[in-house]
């Protein structure tokens, strides 16, 4: 039910380096592999009450495609002011919006009481197993592709879905999770050895995808054991990585470009042996994406 994702050669001159397009998925992010292994678990007696999610878009459109392909209501609760195209592509997918204020509501307080209201399955963005397995298959298609498991992947982080699925996915590969500067928590929680959560100071980002206050115990505890760490990229870097993909035929929004930022910045050096770097969406708001182009954001 999901796209097997092209796998792009980019000459980097020490190694060999690739871009697993994950932005070119079904519904411009890798989020629907999750979602779809998530909701085909639920059985014929779940699926009349449907499910509730909560997301800033790219995992409102995943569960909103899943749940449309497998017959099943879904209410997505997101932040009012999420990026209108992924508004609008959640809605045209048949799923119900709730919005709230990300900065005085809980998204997840609201989703659960939402859900035992109406007898429906939670489906969380990335604290739940399916979820996490259904992210890793994205490491089972790239070393399919390879012929052989990467020496390192790195991937955009958020709460840490999709790096604890590659994770479990590439046990031999090493794992680099890539945030937005000031918002890098995973990658402070794994420095220090324990969760820690996003300032309450943090900085503006344009990542909206990647704006978790906190990882989930789950996600990091898979990520320790890995060995993961983490680096950050900038505004400007995000912008620069944007203006780069799109050199190459991809449009990859500013939370998915993270880790090609961090390449291009010069912190993933060395690059020994194949390392795959994941553009995990293309959900960008026009405007938004024109101003980057043109150098006047």
């Amino acid at each position: 039910m999901v796209t097997r994702t092209p796998l792009l050669p980019v000459a980097s001159g020490e190694g060999r380096l690739w871009i697993k397009c994950e932005s070119l998925q079904i519904g411009g992010a890798f989020k629907l592999r999750g979602a779809y292994n998530r909701l085909a678990q639920i059985g014929a007696a779940g699926k009349a009450a449907g499910v509730v999610a909560f997301s800033s878009g790219n995992h409102a459109q995943g569960v909103a495609r899943a749940a449309k392909m497998l017959g099943m209501p879904a209410a997505i609760v997101m932040p009012a002011d999420a990026p209108a195209v992924k508004m609008d592509a959640t809605r045209a997918l048949g799923a119900e919006i709730i919005l709230y204020d990300r900065h005085t509501e809980s998204r997840e307080a609201i989703a659960a009481a939402l859900a035992q209201e109406r007898g429906a399955v939670l489906v969380p963005s990335f604290d739940d197993v399916d979820v996490i397995e259904g992210q890793g298959t994205a490491g089972l298609e790239i070393a399919e592709q390879l012929g052989h498991a990467p020496a390192r992947v790195v991937t955009p982080c958020g709460g840490g879905g999709l790096a604890a699925g590659l994770a479990l996915a590439l046990p031999d590969t090493e794992i680099v999770v890539a945030e937005p500067e000031g918002w890098d928590d995973m990658g402070r929680s794994l420095a220090l050895g324990r969760i820690v959560e996003v300032p309450a100071d943090a900085p503006f980002t344009s990542c909206d995808a990647l704006q978790t206050k906190r990882v989930a115990d789950l996600t990091f505890a898979t990520l320790q054991a890995a060995g993961a760490r983490g680096v950050w990229a900038s505004e400007a870097e995000v912008h620069t990585a944007m203006r780069y993909a799109f050199g190459l035929g991809l449009v990859v929004e500013p939370g998915g470009a993270v880790a090609l930022a961090a390449w291009l910045a010069g912190k993933l050096l060395p690059i020994a042996g194949d390392t795959v770097i994941i553009g995990s969406g293309s959900n960008v708001d026009p405007a938004a994406y024109a101003a980057v182009l043109g150098g006047k954001a």
